[in-house]
């Protein structure tokens, strides 16, 4: 049976300062850092004893996690950059402001995937879904058999439509919510191979 843990990054400086993440490098904030610990902790329970593989986004508010969750689960950290959030172009680290003052805003019908927000060097959200479902692939046809994999909202919604086997070009309308430091669990039965979301967001471990 495979378990994934899909870990969103807790709180960032980026979300306390107002300014909008994609690929501007935040790190965690003291609240953050606390929160990891939680994770860790909540992670731990669940894997005591496992073997388990760490994949992170190479940006550091997800590596700063991954590191201390490995503190506590053992094994090393693998990075992966096609794990990491939206890239919002010029806009990344600027006030969430000033995007919306230029965003184009989604269309309800339409293409949807390969839309242009209109922001000089944004990723589309067709960008972020090939390189999301990649990286699920590759954790599908990993020989571990447990795998924690810490990563960032936008993403999130991405890996889990890879994981139920949605296609790729129906991934447009799809969202899972999640939060900061939220644990979904998916899972691999192994008497009829379905993949499951066994738990979705789970944040008990932050309060």
């Amino acid at each position: 049976m495979k378990n994934i843990y899909v870990v969103t990054h807790p709180e960032a400086t980026h979300h306390v300062d107002g300014l909008v993440g994609g690929w501007f490098d935040s790190d965690l904030t003291e609240r953050g850092m606390r929160q990891a610990d939680s994770i860790a902790e909540a992670l731990s329970e669940r894997l005591s004893d496992a073997e388990v593989e760490t994949i992170t986004s190479d940006l550091r508010r997800a590596q700063r996690t991954a590191e201390v969750i490995v503190k506590r689960i053992g094994g090393g950290v693998k990075l992966d950059p096609d794990l990491r959030e939206k890239s919002y172009g010029e806009a990344g680290g600027r006030p969430k402001a000033w995007l919306e003052e230029r965003r184009i805003p989604i269309p309800e019908f339409g293409e949807r995937l390969r839309h242009d927000e209109g922001v000089d060097g944004a990723e589309t959200r067709m960008d972020l879904a090939v390189r999301a479902y990649a990286a699920m692939d590759r954790i599908q046809h990993s020989s571990m058999e447990n795998h924690v994999v810490v990563t960032h909202g936008g993403t999130v919604t991405l890996l889990l439509a890879a994981w139920i086997g949605m296609p790729l070009e129906a991934s447009g309308r799809v969202q899972f919510r999640v939060s900061s430091g939220g644990i979904t669990h998916l899972r691999k039965d192994d008497r009829n191979y379905s993949h499951q979301i066994a738990q979705l967001n789970e944040t008990r471990h932050l309060n």
